[in-house]
């Protein structure tokens, strides 16, 4: 099921937004099936004490028995979920817009673990153990490894092999391998592409134009690594004067990159030997001479869509030559959790965006849009899951 919404965005007419309540759908299988299995693996991960499994156990019993409740009073954020919720409180969590119900399954999260509290557990990121893990597993250092062959590749070839990487994320070696013999830079992973403006990314930034970008990230670890190595790329190249990578204020759904995160990727990288351990000696000294610069904002962790960002944010984004954003959550927010047509355009519904603006996404739900006909027709006769499951993924650009 479906809630009818008046919005429009440049000449596209407003179309459904995405809920929860249809039985089998996408929507319904993260609420249904991921979030409780989500807070079994949380509760595992940590020694946590009585109040937070009680607390633990009401979340459970509310998202699968219950209705939707409003934050306690004494929340330091209770009036602007309030706001953002006044709507959906007392209602089924299903009947909820789905991008609402995400967002306030975590936060809700975060809260019964004592995250914001004034406890032992405060700052305490639940999410870190499986972040950690990922980041010191086997395959890291392999795609690391990979690193070493792409340094002798010709400028042009690491475009396409890092810019292919930063959009698979934890699929990065598909972008990494150009050894010889292998398959041409980045074909693997463009047999998958159904949509692909690089080309228009990259006449954007022409080397030495003293251009500023921006990139959202999306999520931690084996994603944020080759984000952070395609950055190092388009300063090396002098594709980009200054970066400016937006990370998340504090934890928000499972990956989502933070600070403390960054400072994470950057030692695996120096650690690493050959040219990650380059790279991450280059990032490093470029933070320190402001050339990489790390900020946050409040609203990256809003359930809204970005055509609602504060001033703030979209003055800092009307200053970059481009935006980047990464991932299937900042694509969602930048279109609207909303059943497009799947050809509307890309730029009609980006158009409020403050300046140029670049989707670098693997396809994990359901909206889709700025596709060709043709590429929709063969998808749709494929019978795949292609719009979730993580196995197709566009490059999406609007001057």
């Amino acid at each position: 099921m479906t809630e009818k919404t008046s919005r429009t965005s440049g000449d596209v007419t407003g179309a459904p937004v995405i809920l929860s309540n249809e039985p089998g759908s996408f929507a319904w299988g993260v609420l249904a099936k991921r979030h409780p299995a989500l807070i079994q693996q949380v509760r595992d991960a940590f020694p946590y004490g009585r109040r937070q499994h009680e607390a633990l156990d009401a979340l459970l019993d509310e998202i699968t028995n219950g209705v939707i409740e409003p934050l306690a009073p004494a929340e330091h954020d209770r009036e602007r979920w309030a706001d953002w919720g006044q709507e959906h409180f007392g209602r089924s969590w299903y009947d909820a817009p789905f991008l609402w119900a995400e967002s306030y399954f975590y936060r809700r999260l975060l809260g019964a673990v004592g995250y914001f509290g004034t406890g032992p557990w405060q700052g305490v990121d639940p999410f870190a153990p499986f972040k950690q893990a990922e980041l010191r597993g086997d395959s890291v250092e392999e795609e690391l490894r990979a690193l070493d062959a792409l340094a002798s590749a010709s400028a042009d070839e690491r475009a396409v092999a890092l810019l292919h990487a930063s959009l698979w994320g934890n699929r990065a070696d598909l972008g990494f391998r150009v050894l010889a013999g292998e398959p041409a830079v980045g074909d693997a992973a463009a047999s998958t592409l159904v949509a692909d403006d690089s080309a228009v990314l990259w006449q954007l930034l022409p080397a030495g134009a003293s251009s500023t970008v921006a990139v959202v990230a999306d999520n931690a670890g084996r994603e944020l690594i080759p984000d952070l190595i395609l950055i190092d790329h388009l300063l090396e190249q002098r594709h980009a004067e200054q970066v400016v990578l937006h990370v998340k204020p504090h934890p928000y759904y499972v990956s989502d990159a933070m600070t403390t995160d960054v400072v994470d990727c950057l030692r695996r990288l120096i650690e690493a030997p050959g040219e990650a351990g380059r790279i991450g000696g280059r990032l490093w000294k470029a933070m320190a001479a402001g050339r990489l610069e790390v900020r946050t904002h409040p609203f990256f962790c809003a359930p809204l869509p970005y055509e609602e960002m504060p001033e703030d944010l979209r003055d800092e984004f009307e200053s970059a030559t481009l935006t980047i954003l990464k991932g299937d959550l900042n694509y969602r927010r930048l279109v609207g959790d909303q059943l497009w047509d799947a050809t509307a355009p890309f730029a009609d519904l980006t158009a409020y965006f403050p300046g140029s603006v670049a989707a670098l996404r693997t396809l994990k739900s359901d909206v889709i849009v700025g596709l060709e006909q043709g590429v929709l027709d063969a998808l749709e006769r494929s019978g795949a899951a292609w719009r979730t499951s993580g196995t197709h993924a566009l490059i999406h650009v609007r001057r």
